[in-house]
């Protein structure tokens, strides 16, 4: 029989794998929530996400946070920043979906880790190191041959990358749990998504109403779909090393771009190959070099200087 720490590793691996995969294949919900458009989506997903991270709490019996929260008014601030900069992602991402940019949204979670690194640096004045300065080159090279194979900035990608790089920053000064976080960030937009919901009742615009049970059913699971993966994600976090969900985080892009191509049929011309490539070369680096100072043995002769990271983190879009 399986040790008991092997045992939690292997469960810890099994929720990753579910949460990442998770994320990963989301597009395939979003468009089964048309006729709906974009806002109404976003606006279901928070009503309902609250109901069930609440139903969550209940059953686990955790609301001192919340009285410790409301006593903290700085706090509770960053939390507003964290609902506001999450309505953003949620809404670019939910439209890109459904709008056949799929492909898009991936490269968002890809140069995602490279943004993070740039933020660090700019806002916390964090070291780099030679390695993770030549993938944010290399990151930033990517985004000029991709501008020139668009047409134009890849505004949905950047717009993804750069919210969620601000929000993982803000989350990480708020230091709240995945369910706990949702469920303070979601009461915040809990009532302006139930006044959008009820303006679209009074001018007889709600697809909620006049679509039909099964559309009705889908909608109100868009809880379901934001909570779960959270949930596992949880999981995983307090079972394996960080490193191993550092890499794991990689499987949600993938899927992505993968559904983007071969389900979507969405076109990708030689240039846009060229970014993307770019852009896992930088994250060949990047990921090479944290693996490589994870592993080195660390030194108890006081603080190292301050160098950016790549943590794992769950993606806020999806």
């Amino acid at each position: 029989m399986a040790q008991a720490p092997e045992r939690e590793h292997r469960i810890g691996l099994l929720n990753g794998f579910a949460a990442y995969g998770i994320w990963g294949l989301v597009p395939l919900f979003w468009p089964l929530l048309k006729p709906a458009g974009a806002v109404e989506i976003l606006a279901h997903r928070m009503v309902w996400s609250l109901l069930v991270v609440a139903v969550a709490l209940l059953f686990i019996r955790r609301w001192a946070w919340a009285g410790e929260l409301l006593r903290r008014p700085r706090r509770l601030g960053l939390v507003a920043v964290a609902a506001a900069v999450i309505t953003v992602n949620w809404g670019v991402y939910i439209w890109a979906v459904n709008s056949g940019h799929v492909v898009e949204t991936s490269l968002g979670y890809f140069i995602n880790p490279l943004v993070t690194i740039a933020l660090g640096v700019l806002l916390l004045k964090e070291r780099l190191r030679r390695a993770q300065w030549a993938a944010v080159a290399i990151g930033l090279a990517a985004v000029v041959v991709l501008t020139v194979g668009y047409g134009r900035p890849p505004w949905v990608s950047l717009s993804l990358a750069v919210t969620f790089a601000v929000y993982g920053l803000v989350k990480k000064k708020v230091d709240l749990g995945g369910v706990e976080s949702l469920a303070a960030e979601t009461a915040l937009q809990f009532l302006p998504a139930l006044g959008y919901l009820g303006w679209l009742v009074a001018h007889g615009d709600a697809s909620f109403l006049n679509d039909g049970t099964g559309h009705a059913a889908l909608l109100a699971s868009t809880g379901i779909v934001t909570a779960l993966p959270l949930v596992c994600f949880g999981a995983a976090a307090i079972r394996v090393p960080l490193s191993t969900l550092g890499l794991l985080q990689y499987l949600a892009p993938i899927f992505q771009f993968l559904l983007g191509i071969f389900y979507f049929h969405e076109a990708m011309p030689p240039e846009r190959w060229a970014g993307f490539a770019l852009v896992w070369v930088a994250l060949f680096l990047l990921t090479g070099d944290a693996l490589r100072h994870s592993r080195r043995p660390r030194r108890p002769t006081g603080p190292a200087p301050r160098t950016a990271g790549t943590p794992a983190s769950a993606p806020a879009d999806v």
